[in-house]
């Protein structure tokens, strides 16, 4: 009967989570277009087709065993915005749980009339893709739900940042 419960509070708790998840997921499809545009402005590529996988991204990317992001192509990774990307990617994205979640509480608690500055939103965007990789690696499922606990913060402080009327600030 227990088991029942739990069983029962879980699927109740998985499925506005899985709603949320869902929701990013097509939002971030349908403005593909915005984001190619976007890479362009601030000096990079319009997508070409690649990174369509996860087995692309496992061709371009790889966590090291003190979790630092690592870019296997070694020309890419040499290029100054290779390097610019992993400096950005290593440096200001929390690695552990009790980091990310300081981030996460810092971010809700200055919401503030201002919208967040490019490097702060990036810094946003990132993160929730390190949580979501690390609430998938855990094994035990309390680390997987406290990591799924940080996703679903990181996941509504962006969408309140999308639905602000000013856009985002290219401002640091």
């Amino acid at each position: 009967m227990q088991s029942e419960l739990y069983s029962h509070k879980r699927e109740m708790v998985a499925k506005p989570q899985l709603r949320v998840l869902i929701w990013v997921t097509v939002a971030t499809l349908r403005f593909q277009d915005l984001l190619d545009v976007s890479g362009a402005i601030h000096g990079g590529l319009p997508s070409q087709g690649l990174g369509k996988s996860i087995s692309d991204a496992n061709l371009m990317f790889e966590i090291d065993k003190d979790n630092n992001i690592v870019l296997l192509d070694l020309e890419m990774a040499s290029m100054r915005q290779g390097r610019a990307f992993l400096a950005h990617i290593n440096d200001n994205i929390p690695k552990t749980l009790s980091s990310m979640e300081q981030m996460v509480k810092d971010l809700e608690d200055k919401r503030g009339p201002l919208p967040l500055s490019q490097p702060r939103f990036e810094s946003l965007i990132l993160g929730m893709v390190y949580s979501a990789h690390q609430a998938k690696l855990q094994e035990r499922e309390e680390g997987q739900e406290k990591w799924g606990e940080v996703l679903i913060r990181l996941v509504n402080v962006t969408v309140n940042e999308l639905r602000r009327p000013e856009p985002i600030t290219t401002l640091t």
